[in-house]
């Protein structure tokens, strides 16, 4: 016979396991949950002849009760200690995106958490009967802190960009809003992130560097839009009419939408689009 006491104060940690315990696919195996002085305790029997199995199903069980159950506070503990300069909301806000980040990837990222779990839990309940839910997770799953904390890291890394970023949209749109209008309106070409400007006279616009009087407020670069977007600085104009020759909206296009906001004017379909049409005009 194999048994094995889990030890928890935690009532919705008993209810986690008690309702897993009660799905397991596993014969020959009873529990019970009694109350002792200091823990309340999860007492599992099990009196088959496949002790590998059982300790497969309750590793497995422990470790979804982790990513489950604890992952999320867990998080937010390694916030707490590591970027309390944050405020709350922006702690908020990156445990959004590290959950983004799980989505990205969610398969490779899961394994590698689970199985780090497994491991750990596979390990310990082999040679031992008993296990003290707090405690073994405060100091017997290494590895899958490990792999938080880089996911966390991470999570703080894209929410800095991500606020950079927002400050540099506000600063250009200061900045615009600031200016006076050096021309009521450009045509901008766009297919693929490449772009031709034109006039209000339908005249090609140059975007050479060396032609232009630099205007950049931040050091993002927005690649090979850059002298599009130096040039719009620059000139200022009234309107924006942004004509999608492939119909596709890529990142440097909502950048300008949240610059120019209601300057911006987008087509697909006039007369200005069919001439620069793809099937019609070789490259931009």
């Amino acid at each position: 016979m194999k048994s094995l006491c889990i030890k928890t104060n935690n009532s919705d940690h008993l209810e986690y396991l008690l309702d897993e315990l009660n799905s397991i696919d596993l014969e020959n195996i009873c529990f019970s949950c009694n109350e002792f002085k200091h823990y309340k305790n999860i007492i599992i029997h099990y009196t088959g002849k496949k002790d590998f199995d059982f300790l497969c199903k309750i590793s497995s069980t422990l470790s979804l009760f982790v990513i489950d159950v604890l992952e999320e506070n867990i998080v937010k503990r390694i916030l707490n200690q590591n970027y309390f300069y944050f405020s709350s909301i922006e702690r908020d806000n990156i445990v959004t995106l590290y959950f983004d980040l799980l989505i990205e990837d969610f398969n490779l990222i899961f394994d590698k958490k689970f199985n780090s779990l497994y491991n750990s839990f596979f390990d310990f309940i082999s040679s031992n009967k008993s296990i003290v839910l707090d405690g073994f997770i405060n100091f017997r799953i290494k590895k899958y802190m490990e792999i938080i904390d880089d996911l966390v890291n991470e999570a703080v890394n894209n929410f800095i960009i991500e606020k950079e970023y927002q400050e540099f949209i506000s600063l250009l749109n200061v900045y615009i809003n600031s200016q006076p209008t050096n021309i009521s309106e450009i045509h901008i070409i766009y297919s693929n992130t490449d772009s031709i400007l034109l006039d209000e006279n339908k005249n090609i616009i140059p975007t050479k560097n060396e032609y232009l009087n630099s205007k950049y407020l931040s050091d993002i670069s927005f690649s090979t839009n850059d002298y599009t977007l130096n040039t719009l600085l620059t000139l200022t104009p009234k309107d924006i009419y942004i004509h999608l020759i492939d119909n596709y909206m890529d990142e440097f296009i909502n950048t300008l939408q949240l610059i120019f906001e209601k300057r911006i004017h987008l087509c697909t379909d006039c007369n200005i689009c069919h001439i620069y049409n793809k099937t019609s005009y070789p490259k931009i």
